[in-house]
């Protein structure tokens, strides 16, 4: 009675992939894998000090780069809707990310300081003055 093909209930049987597009979408999800890494570690390298900013930007800025690469890539070859989603949600995390870094450039010295007072405090009290003497030497735009 129905005589459309895959609306029978029968699933449609996708064709083998050529070496071509086996080696195309192997090199699509290494550039993934990298794109991941390099978001990720930025994210949790800016968390351990401030002394690692500089590993911090240079890592996003990998992101950022991999990321519109492979934005391109998947929406021209159209090979991985997974892909295409990760890539657009790492990208937001990678514009976050340079938002951090650029605030934390701005304010050097004073988060510094900060993480060096949180280094010395051991009691709750101590952490609340840490961030009692932060708020204080902050540019009163920024609060």
């Amino acid at each position: 009675m129905n005589s459309e093909p895959g609306r029978s209930g029968q699933q449609q049987v996708k064709p083998p992939l050529s070496e071509g597009a086996k080696a195309s979408l192997a090199k699509t999800r290494t550039l993934f894998r990298m794109f991941v890494v390099s978001v990720l570690g930025a994210f949790f390298v800016y968390q351990l000090d401030v002394g690692y900013l500089w590993l911090a930007t240079l890592l996003t800025a990998v992101g950022l780069v991999l990321g519109v690469f492979l934005l391109v890539r998947s929406i021209r070859l159209r090979e991985s809707k997974l892909v295409l989603f990760g890539t657009i949600s790492g990208l937001v995390v990678a514009a976050v990310m340079v938002l951090f870094i650029v605030t934390t450039l701005v304010l050097y010295d004073q988060v510094r300081d900060y993480q060096a007072c949180l280094g010395r405090a051991l009691t709750d009290r101590a952490t609340h003055t840490c961030m009692a003497q932060f708020q204080d030497v902050l540019p009163t735009k920024v609060r």
